[in-house]
């Protein structure tokens, strides 16, 4: 009457994938970067520059162009 628990049964299952694919693939975070990936960071700071967030009196946040007269992000 001792019948397992479905925790008990996904872990068996999932311990026999590992087995059988190996563990999942995780890379080191000290790589260099790629040149693609350089020009994207760059592109993604640059958009980012064009936003400043605005407190209002009761604490909630939003996020508005600093140029107000860029009509381009709109």
């Amino acid at each position: 009457m001792s019948e397992d628990r479905f925790v008990h049964k996904l872990m068996r299952a999932t311990g026999r994938l590992r087995a059988i694919f190996g563990p999942a693939h995780s890379s080191p975070l000290d790589h260099e970067m790629t040149a693609e990936n350089v020009e994207l960071l760059r592109r993604r700071q640059a958009e980012a520059q064009q936003w400043e967030t605005v407190t209002r009196p009761d604490g909630s946040t939003y996020v508005v162009a600093k140029n107000r007269d860029d009509k381009s992000l709109r």
